[in-house]
């Protein structure tokens, strides 16, 4: 269930504040840091990031869930590949929506508490890590050489954002996924970081929960089409 306690403000907070307000503003900054975009530029709702791909121009993250946040902004977005995300359930969100926004999928905004774990890749794989202007990757490979399962986590001060977590389907049920996220917490944790947060779609949702994941609030998505 969502986390109950007062949000944060934007402000960092300890490193034990684990509230819905400071946990969306951190993932808010490590998805950008991730994925390479520009800063988020705060705005009266949330946040604002330009991400400049032809199906995902910018993203808004409503920090403000109320109905009036949400048709404030959807109302002014007439640029089509344009995502809104909120913390709130995502048929909620639908209901206040004009025409042209299309749902994405269920995921769920999730934390944990760091510390490092063992994290051997079974017989047949081998794990790598490597770490490039704040973002460390990791990739399982098979006997052959070819890419089993990677993901990658942005570390910021205390937060670490877990980003595209995948297994390729010849290799699921292997134990690969949970490599990389035990792969990913460990350099984290090596550079300083004691919550881990993530956007977890339904099928990651259970995996994380059996690593020790809480779920905090769901995190509704919808893009903009177009009206025509």
């Amino acid at each position: 269930m969502p986390d109950d306690r007062a949000p944060g403000d934007r402000a960092p907070g300890d490193p034990g504040d684990r509230s819905l307000g400071r946990l969306a503003c951190a993932w808010v900054a490590g998805w950008a840091l991730s994925r390479g975009t520009e800063p988020p530029v705060e705005q009266a709702e949330g946040f604002r990031i330009d991400v400049g791909l032809p199906d995902h121009v910018a993203r808004y993250v409503l920090l403000d869930s109320s109905e009036a946040a949400v048709r404030t902004v959807a109302g002014a977005v007439t640029v089509p590949g344009t995502w809104l995300k909120a913390f709130i359930a995502p048929e909620t969100v639908a209901a206040w929506l004009p025409p042209g926004w299309t749902a994405g999928p269920p995921a769920f905004l999730m934390a944990t508490g760091l510390r490092p774990s063992g994290a051997a890749a079974p017989d047949g794989y081998v794990v790598t890590a490597e770490t490039r202007a704040g973002v460390t990757f990791a990739r399982v490979l098979a006997a052959d050489g070819g890419l089993a399962a990677r993901g990658q986590v942005a570390v910021a001060g205390v937060d670490a954002v877990v980003d595209q977590v995948e297994t390729e389907p010849a290799h699921q049920r292997r134990g690969l996924g949970s490599l990389v996220m035990r792969t990913l917490a460990n350099a984290a944790v090596e550079r300083g970081a004691t919550t881990g947060v993530l956007g977890a779609s339904a099928d990651g949702r259970a995996l994380y929960e059996v690593l020790g994941w809480r779920l905090h609030a769901p995190l509704a998505g919808f893009v903009y089409r177009t009206t025509a």
